[in-house]
């Protein structure tokens, strides 16, 4: 220890001694410190655009409100504008669900002045609701009329049965309008007051469960009296309208007065067709402006140009009242809703100028010039196979050149006709003597002198008289039951079934030809290493039509900045002004469809909407059909606003770069259709409907609109099946899969595989008859099949045609057989 007298010192820390780092805090400091470190100032840094965007909890939460605000705010003025001054009138379209439904009644009804309105037989006017309506009344046995107006009206007034709700049409009207996009409706039925008061709740509870299958939240009113008829308008003003994005973002007008000058011989002949004319029509703008520069689509009839917009005097205003009646329309006008215009002086809106006019091209331009492609066309390959098949083998002296053959006559060529005719001879006088020697037997057995006696003769012919008079009934009811079936079609049926039969047993099997090479016949088909990874250029060896097409550079980014410069336009007839449009070159087939009563829509077409591209449709298979549809067979396409038939093709639904192709369309996943057909947008419902020989289109296929891509790759794939004949422990012998030694060093580099999950590759060919040595990864079984994939591109068929004819009613195939008609024994 230290002396008392001395001082102690502290310890001292050596060099050695352990020195923590201290906490690093970072460059991060909380809101609140730096809130406190500026003290209100705001430094030039937070003034950028990334800093504006770091928002305190409070703006974020005020600029959200805000956002909720406006976007309720516009819901509720669009809302506001339907059926009001500034909007165009709600547009009511009434419906029948079943035959005994009387759809003109309720129209009449809804039209009536029991609400405390100005009605006629162009609409009606509400000044109570300030409001007004124009309705339709739609027959269901025209189901393209049905589905076009279904398109674009406001809502759906659906008129049901008191006892069955809907018949069977009726449901397959449903499935239709469901598939396409409904709108808001509502559900009318009549006939509820005829039944006893004790009677009427249990009528309504049994229909309204009927109908919460189709319609789980939907309201059923009774329409028996003009009470029921003002509580409608009212739901039909004022219940939430169902946004349909396709029609939403174009420009719609349905026709309500039509007028057609045909042009004069002059114009005819400068345009080079006779028949065409200027169409104009009278009607309400709907969803966006409408600009007189932009082609216009005529459901049913094709694309067209404008060329002139008018303002007439509004028909229905909404200030008018019973002492001011409107004006009737002038003569010689076909009136879509029984009125028409006054005799105001009419202003013109706008002119088109020819320079900014959109071009009715719709093809790209072909130069046969431009080779590009050098695989021949299918004419040049049967004239080669001809030729081929036709190579005369004659014997010639050794060192004779083929110029030098091409001069021999061949002995054998000289006679040939003469032996074909000789042998078609011998042929026929074989026939001829098997018909005489069986008839010769036939005669032998007819004289058989132990056939029976007299008496039994005579009760022979009693029976045989017995047997004619049954035989002719029944030869009567079978000849009636026949005249109701199409036998082609049977036969057809019969085809298309046995092939999706043996395609669904044995997928994609193919049997290897014995009169012809197989490396001639799969001359097109190539093999994959793998179908997932392996690489296939989209751009080699395009058909010819792929230069009649139109391919956009990237499909998604002129979709979106198209659709973003369709929503901020302002320019043109706004929503809700009375128009007349001036529609040139026009066919007269399509006043002829005016004058047959159906409904007239008029569509603004996008930029690039007129072209012509492959687009492909994703849709599911609907449950009500049960036929199989063959790939390339011709359907009609309801795509938006387009009705066309064409022939697609079928394939898988996958997000690889290849897509096989499906030969049947697959009832239990969604499959994506290919056609040519104009370009459209999504979003767009489709329908797919398969034409009956009868006229009769029936409900296939029900989806949405896909994409717009040329370079799709959709692959055929082929398998060749061959049998281990000789199985050692990793090599095998088969045949049947080639036939000639040449084939099997043809394909000798594609991959094999075996239904058991083998892999192999063939080695070497054996003899010259089809005969292989195959190399596996394991030992075969004996049961096991040797498969060959092979592939090829395929592209849709150019079938397209703007034509739709129409449909007739739609009714389930039955037969009438008079039972009294068969023997019943």
């Amino acid at each position: 220890m230290a002396a008392d007298g001395e001082k102690q010192q502290g310890h001292r820390a050596g060099i050695y001694k352990q020195k923590n780092k201290e906490h690093k805090h970072g460059k991060h400091r909380t809101k609140g410190e730096i809130e406190r470190e500026n003290k209100g100032r705001v430094s030039v840094i937070t003034l950028t655009k990334k800093q504006r965007k770091e928002l305190r909890k409070m703006d974020r939460r005020h600029k959200a409100n805000q956002l909720r605000r406006n976007k309720k705010d516009q819901v509720l003025t669009e809302k506001r504008r339907l059926g009001s001054r500034d909007g165009p009138p709600h547009l009511v379209a009434v419906v029948s669900l079943h035959a005994g439904a009387d759809a003109g009644a309720v129209t009449k009804l809804l039209r009536g002045d029991g609400a405390g309105g100005v009605g006629d037989s162009f609409g009606l006017i509400l000044p109570r609701f300030k409001q007004r309506f124009i309705f339709l009344s739609l027959s269901t046995a025209d189901m393209h009329s049905l589905l076009d107006v279904a398109k674009i009206a406001d809502s759906l007034v659906f008129v049901l049965d008191s006892a069955e709700a809907w018949d069977a049409y009726g449901d397959y009207c449903l499935s239709c309008l469901f598939a396409q996009g409904l709108p808001s409706h509502a559900l009318v039925c009549q006939g509820v007051a005829d039944l006893p008061v004790k009677k009427r709740v249990e009528s309504r509870r049994a229909l309204s469960k009927i109908t919460e299958v189709r319609f789980p939240d939907a309201r059923l009113f009774p329409l028996d009296s003009e009470q029921d008829a003002t509580l409608l308008l009212r739901h039909l003003g004022a219940q939430r309208q169902r946004k349909l994005g396709f029609r939403s973002r174009r420009s719609h007008l349905l026709a309500q007065q039509v007028t057609f000058t045909p042009n004069s011989p002059a114009e005819g002949a400068a345009g080079g067709a006779t028949g065409l004319g200027t169409l104009r029509v009278s009607g309400y703008v709907r969803g966006r402006p409408l600009r007189v520069d932009r082609l216009v689509h005529i459901s049913g009839h094709g694309d067209f140009q404008l060329s002139q917009i008018d303002a007439p005097p509004d028909p229905l205003p909404l200030h008018l009242t019973p002492a001011r009646p409107a004006k009737p329309g002038k003569e010689g006008d076909v009136d879509m809703m029984d009125g028409g215009e006054g005799e105001a002086p009419v202003r013109v809106l706008m002119k088109a100028d020819p320079s900014c006019r959109e071009s009715l091209q719709a093809e790209a331009e072909v130069d046969p010039m431009d080779g590009e492609q050098t695989w021949p066309t299918e004419t040049e390959l049967l004239e080669a196979e001809e030729a081929r098949k036709n190579k005369r083998v004659m014997k010639v002296p050794k060192g004779t050149s083929d110029y030098q053959a091409t001069w021999i006559v061949d002995e054998e060529e000289e006679n040939g006709d003469v032996d074909e005719e000789s042998s078609d001879d011998d042929d026929d006088d074989g026939d001829d003597m098997m018909d005489e020697a069986m008839d010769g037997d036939d005669e032998e057995n007819s004289q058989d002198p132990g056939s029976g006696c007299a008496s039994d003769e005579e009760e022979d012919d009693e029976e045989e008289e017995q047997e004619e008079l049954c035989s002719t009934e029944r030869a009567g009811a079978d000849q009636r039951y026949d005249d109701h079936m199409d036998e082609e079609a049977e036969e057809e049926g019969l085809k298309v079934y046995r092939e999706a039969r043996s395609h669904e047993m044995f997928p994609d099997e193919v049997d290897t030809p014995l009169d012809v090479a197989a490396r001639i016949r799969f001359q097109r088909y190539r093999g994959l290493k793998s179908f997932r990874s392996s690489p296939w250029d989209p751009m080699e060896n395009l058909p010819l039509n792929y230069s009649r097409i139109f391919q956009f550079q990237s499909y998604e980014r002129t979709r979106r900045h198209i659709l973003a410069e369709a929503a901020a336009e302002e320019d043109g007839a706004m929503d809700g002004w009375y128009v007349t449009l001036h529609v040139v070159d026009v066919p007269v087939s399509v006043m002829e469809s005016v004058q047959s009563g159906r409904p007239l829509v008029l569509v603004s077409l996008l930029p690039h909407e007129q072209k012509m591209s492959v687009m492909h449709v994703l849709v599911h298979r609907h449950p009500s059909n049960t036929e199989p549809i063959k790939s390339k067979e011709e359907l009609v396409f309801h795509c938006g606003f387009r009705r066309f038939r064409a022939s697609p093709i079928f394939s898988q639904h996958t997000s690889a770069d290849k897509h096989k192709m499906e030969r049947f369309l697959r009832p239990d996943a969604p499959t994506v259709v290919s056609v040519y057909a104009p370009i459209t947008f999504p979003p767009a419902g489709v329908l797919l409907f398969k034409q009956r020989s009868d006229g009769i289109q029936d409900l296939v296929a029900t989806g949405s609109l896909l994409s717009c891509d040329p370079q799709r790759v959709v692959l055929k794939r082929i398998v060749l099946s061959g049998h281990p004949f000789k199985i050692n422990r990793r090599s095998a012998v088969v045949r049947y899969m080639f036939f000639n030694r040449d084939d099997i060093m043809w394909f000798k580099p594609v991959e094999l595989r075996t239904k058991w999950g083998r892999r192999g590759h063939i080695k070497e060919a054996l003899g010259t008859h089809g005969h292989m040595k195959c190399v596996f990864d394991n030992q075969l079984r004996s049961q096991d099949t040797v498969l060959m994939n092979l592939y090829k591109r395929v592209y849709p068929r150019w079938t397209y045609d703007p034509y739709v004819p129409p449909t007739l009613p739609w009714v389930k195939k039955e037969v009438t057989v008079d039972v009294s008609d068969l023997d019943m024994e």
